[in-house]
């Protein structure tokens, strides 16, 4: 007897390998079109269906993303049950574990925004779906740095002993953020409906700034300094007023097995137009620098080697995860980007807790 698993592990690629990857963007705000638009513009795939509970930012991202009569979804079930190959999921981050799980048992290659959750919970149910996914999955978190060109020949070059083993990593998440227009604070919210509209100012639904955005900077020092932290201290809070209870900065220093120091700083607290988003690696023989737009090696005063992006590394990340679903040679980072997730909640803890936290008392909490 043949299982629904054989029968689905037989199945996956299939329409890939007889054409372009096909695609569903389930969650169409302002970052799963962006994303979408980047793959239908920049790869062989193609984006065929879309699904959100506002009709408005369907009709937006189609214009957007430049996609003629695609399939349109209010019940995401449904886009899962579907002939897609792979799916984006960008929707509000209280929602990710419940998708993900959805797009693991409907057999689709998977692209989902960061970060996997806004609590342990959340991220032990990606970990345990990631886990059970047919190993023919492409499972990719949208942490493109991991696949920046630059990046990647940062990491090499961190790899191969150039600059001495790493002792210290330092990331900084420095932008500026308005307030409302109004700068009327926000009603806690009731209903899903209004949840899912006011995810990104609280902090239960988002994870708080540090888990929704610095986690970008958390995977890069997971990354370089060779995996998750040990314990981590730091404090944070909120200046100015603004909707929500999301804190505005945040300093949280996470110790590494062996003693590395890697440590971070985020804020929204920059002037309008501001914004100075790198990592840092120092060893004894030289520091590696890296960001979006621009990598550097420093050797010493005078010796160094800058080089700038060729191109928006969501492109490259994009790119690469249709190439694996097209080429059927699949990675699965579930577990790994739930771990970075993991990661900014330990950092989230310490700062609440005001003291140290270490790993595993986060993973019990």
């Amino acid at each position: 007897m043949i299982s629904r698993r054989g029968i689905l592990a037989g199945s996956l690629g299939l329409s890939a390998a007889n054409g372009a990857v096909t695609v569903g963007l389930l969650g169409a705000g302002n970052r799963g079109t962006y994303v979408a638009a980047a793959l239908a513009k920049n790869t062989p795939g193609r984006v065929v269906a879309l699904c959100d509970v506002v009709p408005e930012h369907m009709e937006r991202a189609q214009k957007q993303i430049g996609v003629e009569n695609p399939r349109l979804y209010s019940d995401f079930q449904k886009m899962l049950a579907s002939d897609i190959d792979a799916i984006i999921i960008a929707t509000p981050v209280f929602l990710h574990a419940e998708h993900f799980e959805a797009a693991v048992k409907a057999g689709k290659h998977i692209y989902i925004e960061k970060p996997a959750s806004m609590d342990v919970d959340g991220c032990k149910r990606i970990m345990r779906a990631a886990d059970a996914a047919d190993r023919k999955l492409n499972i990719n978190f949208g942490f493109q740095r991991r696949y920046g060109q630059l990046y990647l020949k940062a990491k090499a070059l961190a790899d191969s002993g150039a600059v001495g083993k790493i002792h210290l990593g330092f990331a900084r998440f420095i932008k500026s953020e308005g307030l409302s227009k109004s700068g009327a604070s926000l009603p806690v919210p009731k209903t899903e409906m209004e949840r899912i509209a006011n995810w990104g100012s609280w902090k239960k639904l988002s994870g708080d700034l540090i888990v929704e955005n610095n986690v970008h900077s958390i995977d890069v020092l997971n990354w370089f300094l060779g995996g998750r932290p040990v314990s981590a201290i730091g404090s944070g809070g909120s200046t100015l007023p603004k909707p929500g209870d999301m804190r505005d900065h945040n300093f949280v220093a996470f110790e590494y097995p062996g003693g590395v120091q890697g440590q971070l700083s985020g804020t929204t607290l920059a002037s309008p137009g501001y914004r100075d988003v790198v990592e840092q690696f120092f060893g004894p023989k030289g520091t590696i620098e890296t960001s979006e737009n621009h990598w550097r090696h420093f050797r010493g005063p005078k010796d160094e080697t800058v080089e700038k992006s060729p191109r928006n590394i969501t492109i490259d990340s994009v790119a690469a995860f249709v190439e694996r679903v097209r080429d059927g040679k699949p990675e699965n980072t579930g577990v790994r980007g739930a771990e970075s997730t993991l990661t900014a909640i330990l950092g989230r803890m310490a700062m609440d807790l005001r003291r140290e936290v270490t790993w595993e008392e986060m993973m019990k909490s």
